[in-house]
């Protein structure tokens, strides 16, 4: 690799003068980010230096950044990839910015055969992509908060593949309630979106796979959860009782800090050809079971399960979750899906293989 001549050796900085930070923080991101791409295997972590006027030096190392988002007129918000809340630095804030480059560290996480290699999919909690033309990337997003939630749509089925999102505390539950305001996604090419005309007299109802509950800090964030791209067709007695059930357990169990420091979560019915019930009039799928996979972070140790339902027109009350959860591996198995593939290939072969309801309350 041949850096920049700006940043060679482990000692260079690039200091930046406050009257012009933020033209200097984008270009300076700018040039992280190639080196980031060109390192390959031998990765390192290139670093934004905050020099704030209180005397706080804050250090981004480049493989835990996201991308640098800029917030209107206030300052940036650094988006780790790592599921570690967003932190903001504001203008007002920041006297200096300074990028490093050290090449003789090398990045950790390195081990990863499988991962994505799509910048937008290397959060922790996406599965691996298909990766072509015809299965595109969603992110519904806002300026303050960043990604609502990720999906693969499948533009030849117009279904999502799965939904991804992850919970932590910088996303606190504000209460902001339940928007109801369905629209299309407008991520989405037109000619494959879904809306209101796939359901209407389907006899199956929207359900969500972001619901509305997991997406409580703003009203804005609360509206992109009714993007029908986050839907699939599924009865109702489904929909509201077991799945709703499953849900909660997620929402009000283990989302607290107490539990976790991060929740990586995915969501889907199924679509493969195989799994499918039956076709909407409109051609929507209507997935033949229900799924979910959550990855747990706390104090820097990992722990998975999911859950597998069959969707049925009954309502199955009082269920006991721990008959419904699988590993991650069987799940693997039964949809074709690599789950939590940027996970380090050590870690990920352990969660993934390990089954212990008791460690989730079940």
């Amino acid at each position: 690799m041949q850096p920049l001549p700006v940043c060679y050796s482990s000692t260079n900085q690039l200091t930046v003068t406050p009257m012009k930070k933020i033209l200097s923080t984008l270009l300076l991101f700018c040039m992280a980010m190639t080196l980031h791409a060109q390192d390959n295997d031998t990765e390192t972590p290139n670093m934004l230096r905050y020099y704030l006027h209180d005397g706080t030096i804050y250090d981004v190392p480049m493989y835990r950044l996201d991308r640098l988002q800029r917030v209107g007129t206030i300052g940036w918000n650094n988006i780790f990839n790592d599921g570690e809340p967003n932190v903001s630095i504001l203008f007002s804030q920041l006297d200096s910015v300074v990028f490093v480059y050290d090449p003789s560290a090398v990045k950790p996480f390195d081990n990863n055969i499988n991962k994505n290699t799509d910048r937008r999919a290397t959060g922790m909690e996406f599965p691996h992509l298909m990766g072509d033309a015809m299965n595109i990337i969603s992110q519904p997003s806002t300026q303050q908060l960043g990604i609502t939630y990720s999906l693969e749509w499948d533009c030849t089925k117009r279904a999502q593949r799965w939904t991804c999102y992850q919970m932590h505390n910088g996303l606190p539950n504000n209460n902001v309630g339940r928007n109801d305001s369905w629209s299309v996604d407008p991520n989405i090419p037109s000619q494959y979106q879904t809306d209101n005309s796939d359901y209407k007299n389907s006899g199956f109802s929207r359900g969500h796979m972001c619901p509305s509950s997991d997406r409580q800090t703003t009203v804005e964030q609360n509206k992109q959860t009714f993007y029908y791209s986050n839907m699939h067709p599924q009865y109702q007695n489904h929909n509201g009782v077991l799945w709703a059930k499953m849900e909660q357990q997620i929402t009000n169990t283990w989302d607290k800090s107490s539990f976790r420091d991060t929740l990586y979560v995915v969501k889907a019915g199924t679509i493969r050809d195989d799994q499918i019930m039956q076709y909407t009039a409109s051609g929507i799928p209507v997935p033949q079971y229900f799924y979910m996979a959550v990855l747990c972070l706390k104090n820097n140790q990992y722990k998975a399960l999911a859950f597998w339902t069959k969707h049925e027109n009954k309502s199955i009350k009082n269920a006991n979750l721990a008959d419904y959860a699988i590993s991650i591996d069987e799940l693997e198995e039964r949809t074709g899906i690599d789950f939590f593939c940027n996970l380090p290939d050590d870690i990920e072969e352990q969660v993934e293989s390990n089954l212990d309801v008791s460690k989730w309350g079940l």
